[in-house]
């Protein structure tokens, strides 16, 4: 255990100090040699890819495999994955933010691995596969392809790949180059730095703008983690630190050195140049340190630091925390924080001076507990972690009031940060990474490396949901379990049975995608969700399967899905079969197929069915609907036909059969009269030919359609009184007898405005109530009339009423007074 002073081993660099902290030891076997390949890491402490160098000579190795490949480990030197590679140069290794490895060959492909091997890929285009890629730079979310033609591809998005070219850079040499990630420039697009002649250009979709420098070429050009600077390098070996907008110089630094670097990466937001074996860190105010190495050096950036890869040693170059410089710093040792962690030691040592230090720094006590609290997680070593966590926890206990939930969380921070950090995990994260990765990312990776039990454990212990981790353990499973598929089935449902949260549906698709179909299936049967068991099904051609479920889960969406998808695939009397044992699916598709008036669909499916009624209803519906009238009879004698051997409808038949023969015949008036008539129902038809004076077709029609007498003398009396034929009328009141009586001649007649025609039906009338013809006359204007029948009914209040209201001196009055006198003695 080191117990050492923490600055013990820290650089001054200016007014800045600067940790180096080393992480593993003993990292790689003496049979890798770092000299002879190209290192990526991952940000936040992930994983290394190491690819031989194509451009070196190296000796033979029995022992070597000489079969090309890129090789994945862990930062303490484990071995992770070994992919296999013969798809040609590889001109780009990179990785994403989420551990992705990004693998870019010569002809623009792009593979995009993650730790288990499994790989999506997309092609640069542009004319990529034309003209080969020269190199690439990747950032969080995306990546620039440099083309040997000079052109640049971006890309932005490694989920949905759209690759774009940038703006066309100028004609000549491109010395080197790099990018300013979208996040951190002003039009929020990529910009590209590029090298060419003794200036800068930077490149953005949509131009290249010169900026006009006049100290280049650069053999390096780099841009620090955050965006703000970039650190440009001449090839007579000095480096100029600038910002990023090129609008101030911070840093101008001669390295002394005629040979060019192997790497101008950066340390946080200092800039760091490393050769061979030798690495320069240049510091504010043109500081620098400089560290040297036994072997080759390999560095990768951090946003807080940088990391040193060689053979035997990992470590951690970082700007000491401003919290830990304020307990362990050497100007600092009268601080409230650094006499509070001496307090702690005197008390281990059961001196009194203990009770004497905190009283001296009572007054900055909870800033000395927070100061203690942050520095532990800044550091590294277990032993200060504890003892500034004692030292915090001493003083917030003489605190009358602390709020502890700093000093918890950061006793749970650094359990956790201390377990994944362990040489056989190999994330050696700081504090600052973690708190960019979260824990949902910490956890992630810990998933992708099959570290099952520790996920565990930490999701425990921070109180997050294991569904995920559960999921991807039981996918890990059927992908690699050796076991037969009963076995893993049972094995898996007995570990998840109970756990909230559980997607079988997504352990499924894995078993599927391994082409373990039986699997896949059974463990469907196990997902509570019909809706994330369908679209498997679908997928795996279990349509039935799919059916059943989604009828299951009665939901009617799902069904119609299914129904859907089924409905391409099979044809058509298959899919009626299938449907046919299913009630609630035949309705679903009876209900889809009538809403959006697919009738072809619904009489195939009422023949497959056998439903005469409901085939023949779908004729007569598209019958009605048919502006020819002969193509509506067609339909309407289909039908008729369809129905024709069933017993019960005989009725039905009977009325499409003469529906049939009035479209035909009404097909014929339209062809003969100058009138239309299709549509019209055999009344209408009759009426409109009395009225148009054919009664001897309206005659045909009455005997073709068997209408009834009264109907018919119904329909000529409104067809008369319409067309105002008063003739006629009168001659039919010299009939004798009339089917529907003469009331109704009368009331038309009389309400068409010809009383005095009405008048003739009033005698005609039989069954009339005792005294109604006296009303009947007055409503026709006969008071005369009216008053001899009341009269002869002996009537004296009708009488006297008509005679007040004919008035007694006149004529009409005079009259109906002599007809009363007789009867009617005063």
């Amino acid at each position: 255990m080191d117990i050492s002073h923490p600055a013990a081993g820290w650089d001054s660099v200016g007014e800045k100090w600067f940790r180096k902290t080393q992480l593993y030891t003993e990292v790689f076997d003496q049979d890798v040699d770092l000299d002879n390949y190209i290192v990526a890491g991952a940000p936040y402490g992930g994983a290394l890819a190491l690819h031989r160098d194509e451009s070196k000579i190296q000796a033979f190795r029995a022992q070597q495999s000489s079969k090309p490949s890129i090789d994945i480990y862990s930062y303490a030197g484990k071995q992770l994955k070994a992919i296999p590679w013969d798809k040609g140069s590889i001109k780009g290794l990179g990785w994403t933010e989420d551990e992705r490895l990004l693998v870019v060959t010569t002809d623009g492909t792009v593979r995009v691995y993650d730790l288990q091997g499994d790989f999506t890929q997309f092609s640069l285009g542009n004319g990529a596969d034309n003209y080969g890629v020269h190199s690439c730079r990747f950032y969080d979310h995306g990546m620039v392809a440099l083309l040997t033609n000079h052109a640049l591809v971006s890309v932005t998005s490694y989920t949905e790949p759209r690759p774009k070219l940038l703006a066309s850079p100028p004609d000549g040499e491109i010395h080197s180059w790099a990018v300013i990630p979208p996040a951190y420039t002003l039009s929020r697009s990529v910009e590209v730095l590029l090298s060419i002649g003794q200036t800068i250009y930077v490149v953005d979709p949509t131009e290249c703008e010169d900026r006009f420098l006049d100290i280049g070429p650069f053999s390096h050009v780099s841009v620090s983690p955050d965006g703000a600077c970039a650190a440009l390098y001449t090839q007579s070996g000095t480096a100029h630190v600038i910002a990023s907008d090129f609008q101030q110089r911070f840093i101008e630094y001669s390295s002394q050195s005629k040979i060019p670097p192997k790497y101008v990466e950066w340390c946080g937001r200092d800039a760091v140049i490393a050769w061979e074996d030798e690495v320069h860190l240049i510091g504010p105010d043109n500081a620098s340190a400089t560290f040297f190495y036994d072997g080759r050096v390999h560095v990768i950036s951090e946003h807080d630091g940088a990391r040193f890869i060689t053979n035997d040693v990992c470590e951690f170059l970082e700007r000491v925390p401003r919290a830990t410089e304020e307990v362990f710093g050497a100007k600092t040792e009268s601080s409230p924080a650094s006499i509070l962690l001496d307090a702690v030691h005197q008390l281990e040592m059961q001196s009194p001076k203990a009770e004497d230090c905190i009283q001296l720094i009572r007054p900055n006590l909870t800033e000395a507990v927070d100061t203690c609290v942050n520095a532990a997680g800044r550091e590294w070593s277990v032993h200060w972690q504890k003892q500034l966590l004692k030292a915090a926890s001493f003083g917030k206990s003489v605190l009358d009031i602390y709020n502890s939930d700093d000093f918890v969380d950061m006793c749970e921070t650094l359990r956790v940060l201390n377990a994944v950090r362990f040489y056989e995990v190999g994330l050696p994260l700081s504090f600052a990474q973690y708190q960019r990765l979260a824990p949902d990312g910490l956890l992630q990776r810990l998933l992708s490396r099959h570290e099952y039990l520790l996920a565990l454990k930490i999701a425990g212990y921070l109180h997050l949901p294991t569904d995920r981790i559960y999921v991807h353990w039981a996918c890990a499973k059927v992908r690699a379990g050796t076991d037969d598929e009963t076995t893993i089935c049972r094995t898996i449902v007995d570990r998840l049975s109970g756990k909230p949260g559980i997607s079988f549906e997504e352990i499924a698709r894995a078993a599927y995608d391994e082409g373990r179909g039986r699997l896949a299936t059974e463990l469907l049967n196990h997902e509570p969700r019909g809706g994330r068991q369908v679209p498997l099904l679908l997928s795996m051609e279990e349509d039935e399967l799919a059916l059943d479920k989604a009828v299951e889960s009665g939901d009617s969406d799902l069904m119609y899905t299914v129904l859907l998808e089924m409905k391409k695939k099979l044809p058509l009397a298959a899919f009626f079969r299938v449907i046919n044992a299913r009630p609630a699916a035949t309705a679903l598709v009876e209900a889809s197929a009538a809403r959006e008036a697919d009738n072809a669909l619904l009489k195939d499916l009422y023949y497959q069915d056998d439903r005469r009624v409901e085939g023949a209803d779908v004729f007569v519906r598209e019958a009605m609907r048919q502006p020819d009238a002969r193509t509506a009879g067609d339909k309407l004698a289909l039908a008729a036909r369809i129905l024709a051997d069933a017993k019960e409808a005989a009725l039905e038949v009977r009325a499409l059969k003469e529906a049939a023969a009035l479209l035909r015949l009404q097909e014929a008036l339209d062809r003969d009269l100058t009138e239309p008539f299709t549509g019209l129902s055999v009344n209408d038809t009759m009426f409109k030919l009395i009225r148009l004076g054919y009664h001897g077709r309206a005659k045909k029609i009455q005997s073709e359609f068997k209408v009834p007498e009264k109907v018919a003398c119904w329909i000529r009396l409104r067809a008369l009184v319409a067309k105002r034929d008063w003739a006629e009328i009168e001659d039919v009141a010299k009939s004798k007898k009339s089917p529907i009586g003469w009331e109704p001649y009368y009331n038309l007649t009389l309400q068409a405005g010809n009383p005095r025609l009405a008048a003739i039906f009033i005698p005609k009338c039989t069954g009339l109530e005792p005294g109604e013809t006296v009303t009947m006359y007055e409503k026709c204007g006969m008071r005369v009339k009216a008053a001899e029948e009341a009269v002869r009914l002996k009537d004296a209040d009708a009488w006297t009423r008509l005679l007040e209201a004919a008035g007694r001196n006149s004529q009409e009055g005079r009259e109906i007074e002599r007809l009363g006198q007789a009867v009617f003695k005063r």
